[in-house]
């Protein structure tokens, strides 16, 4: 990963038209139920992000195999949940995703296995899979400090049990239910508040059977139930644009009065788009249209339009829906009149770095005023930012959010070791450059022949 910078001087009001790359959490869900298919199954708009990539490297390492068709296509050929014993240990780089749903699969192999991580990944807790998958009768044991990886796996016969998640989180129901395919009897999963759904919508389009239910006093879809040894069908899927990568820009807009931009093909789950909702609540004025609903994941355009925003409260259940938003929602806040409150979030803690804390060094470092919390924080917005030079803290969100804010700083904003923004978003800086450009760009054009014309109708 290169320890490259990211420069960004003041941008100016703007009007344009993007797309953004593959969805992060689908490409990894796509990849791997693929590969537990009993087919071929071709995935078009994979994203090549250093994640995703961790995640088709370690299902090589599996003995699947897999064909590379286009710049961002492949075919991974399924092979029935059945893998190869690999030689050496399964390296997932950076990516959480990767070592927390391969948990899942891979304990009920025949065959031991352990995953390792980079020095980040090292540091993030695994006990949260650990004990749902230890209570299917798996044998998982964590080999760092508290519970952090390395992560070795004895893989073995499972049995599927009723769970109930302390917190939502769309990683611990995902290996649990994964591990559920493989297991005797039903597997179910109970979540405190829905969190993201791609898992059960990705399985119901191969074709494996299950059933989501209201939970009491948590609300809709909080209860899903699975029937074990079911193979995934062999199917084509089409990965749709990343909303969290589209973030970044609807906040470069909606802060912007009379700056527009529309982002296409992108994923409309409504368990992903809270984004929109607190953005709407902040003042902007937001449009979405879902064109495409077939293939498990809803997709299609969001328009936003720029206007003065303000404070709001970030809480509770819609939490989840924002997780991984929350960085970039923080510039919103800085860049809006009036406080932003932040709470229920103790869950940024523990991701690629401590989010909170990240988050509140970088904002007061531009000249804002932010209070701390253990599961959040106070923002006061509506002060002018003020360029600065800003650790990524190795966290492709704050490296990308901070490097949004920079786009409306005095003088000239400086990230360090930005190369992690290809965790998630390679191609990243062409399209910042563009913002900070301003003006018109990414329109589609059609010249139309006038009648009787050469070519044209008569």
């Amino acid at each position: 990963m290169s320890n490259r910078t990211i420069k960004v001087r003041q941008g100016a009001k703007l009007d344009a038209e993007i797309t953004v790359p593959g969805d992060k959490s689908i490409s990894h869900r796509a990849m791997m139920l693929s590969a537990l298919s009993n087919g071929p199954c071709g995935i078009s708009n994979f994203l090549e992000g250093e994640d995703c990539l961790s995640t088709l490297r370690l299902i090589g390492q599996l003995g699947v195999q897999t064909e590379r068709t286009g710049e961002t296509s492949l075919i991974v050929h399924g092979c029935r949940g059945r893998f190869a014993r690999p030689d050496g240990d399964l390296d997932c780089g950076n990516s959480g995703t990767t070592m927390r749903l391969m948990s899942g699969i891979l304990a009920a192999q025949d065959f031991s296995t352990r995953m390792v991580g980079d020095a980040s990944l090292s540091k993030r807790p695994m006990r949260r899979v650990i004990e749902p998958l230890e209570k299917m009768g798996g044998s998982l044991s964590a080999q760092g400090t508290e519970g952090t990886p390395p992560l070795e796996i004895r893989g073995g016969k499972l049995h599927g049990i009723t769970y109930a998640t302390p917190v939502a989180s769309a990683q611990v129901k995902s290996a649990i239910l994964l591990a559920g395919l493989f297991a005797d009897g039903p597997t179910t999963v109970i979540e405190p508040a829905a969190s993201r759904d791609h898992t059960e919508r990705m399985l119901e389009y191969y074709l494996v059977t299950l059933r989501s239910e209201d939970n009491p006093g948590a609300g809709p879809g909080c209860r899903i139930t699975l029937t074990g040894h079911q193979t995934p069908e062999s199917r084509d899927f089409a990965v749709p644009g990343d909303i969290s990568s589209a973030a970044f820009w609807l906040v470069a807009a909606a802060a912007r009065p009379g700056s527009r931009v529309l982002v296409k093909n992108v994923g409309l789950n409504p368990t992903r788009s809270g984004i929109l909702g607190v953005l709407v609540r902040m003042g902007a004025r937001v449009r979405e249209v879902v064109e495409l609903v077939g293939e498990g994941e809803p997709s299609g355009a969001i328009e936003v339009r720029g206007s003065e925003l303000h404070g709001t409260t970030i809480s509770g259940a819609e939490i989840a829906n924002v997780i991984d938003e929350i960085p970039i929602i923080a510039v919103a806040a800085a860049l809006a009149s009036g406080e932003t409150v932040i709470r229920d979030a103790k869950e940024l803690r523990v991701k690629e770095t401590d989010r909170i804390a990240a988050i509140a060094a970088n904002l007061r470092a531009m000249g804002v005023e932010v209070e701390e919390a253990p599961d959040g924080m106070t923002i006061r917005g509506g002060a002018p930012l003020q360029g600065a030079t800003l650790p990524s803290f190795g966290d492709h969100r704050i490296a990308m959010a901070f490097a949004v804010a920079g786009l409306f700083a005095r003088k000239t904003t400086t990230i360090t070791d930005a190369g992690c923004v290809d965790t998630s978003y390679p191609g990243f800086e062409k399209t910042l450059s563009l913002f900070q450009k301003g003006g018109y760009f990414g329109r589609s054009v059609r010249f139309l022949k006038m009648p009787g014309a050469p070519g044209g109708k008569p």
